[in-house]
């Protein structure tokens, strides 16, 4: 993302009440407005194959948008530099491609961190899938889309319980999402779950220019990512609030 030149940043804020995840980022940038179409043809151009659905949805009461992969090879497992390729091949604009490699370098970090392991030869597991790669590229591309200079985000609700993984059972936030999120502000309120993945974790670490309450601006637009689940206690949404701050 790139400042405006003129007096004015266009921001996007990320609400994070019910954690963040990078279905539910794409999900709230096409529901503040960024165009299907064109995401979905930049999707393609990844080559993996795969196709995408903008559902819209309801998560206790909130009318949202879910956004979903299907293919057939959704647990393949690559490499950093694999992903990195894949990018700089797909038809992106310059400042979605280097803001996705920045967000899978921040996860290849944090996953060599956590194993003891280069960063090349870090084994992405769950974040190495199809899916996680587009819900990635998808976010950044929704981002230059709308126009956004500055991207912020509210405190990360990550949830709390125990998360199933390749490695077996460990406790939430994920070893991953911690590491992501050293330095910057969480908490735990609503149902035992995972509300914070590594991949929702490491687009706003890599992106995120501030974290806290909503800064002062106008408000042009506002949409809602859904998550996958509908629970009792909160709806299962990230709110994206774009507008205008005067500078």
């Amino acid at each position: 993302m790139k400042p405006s030149s003129e007096n004015t940043l266009k921001i996007c804020y990320l609400d994070a009440f019910s954690g963040i995840s990078g279905d539910m980022t794409v999900g709230a940038l096409v529901d503040a407005g960024a165009n299907v179409e064109r995401i979905d043809s930049c999707l393609r151009s990844l080559g993996t194959g795969a196709r995408f659905e903008f559902e819209k949805t309801v998560r206790r009461g909130i009318a949202a948008t879910k956004f979903k992969v299907f293919d057939c090879d959704s647990k393949a497992h690559r490499h950093l530099p694999q992903i990195i390729t894949m990018i700089e091949d797909a038809d992106l604009p310059d400042v979605a491609r280097e803001d996705a490699c920045s967000v899978f370098r921040r996860l290849g970090e944090a996953e060599a961190a956590v194993h003891q392991v280069p960063i090349d030869k870090v084994h992405f597991h769950e974040v190495g899938a199809v899916d996680s790669i587009c819900d990635i590229v998808a976010s950044c591309f929704a981002l230059a889309l709308l126009g956004i200079d500055r991207l912020w985000c509210s405190p990360v609700n990550v949830g709390t319980g125990t998360v199933q993984t390749e490695h077996g059972l460990l406790p939430v936030p994920a070893p991953a999402t911690s590491r992501l999120l050293e330095g910057r502000p969480i908490y735990s309120r609503g149902p035992v779950a995972e509300l914070t993945t590594p991949t929702g974790a490491a687009i706003v670490r890599a992106l995120a220019t501030s974290f806290g309450p909503v800064p002062c601006m106008t408000v042009t637009s506002c949409g809602y990512g859904a998550g996958d689940n509908d629970f009792l206690e909160q709806p299962n949404v990230l709110r994206a609030i774009i507008g205008q701050q005067i500078l």
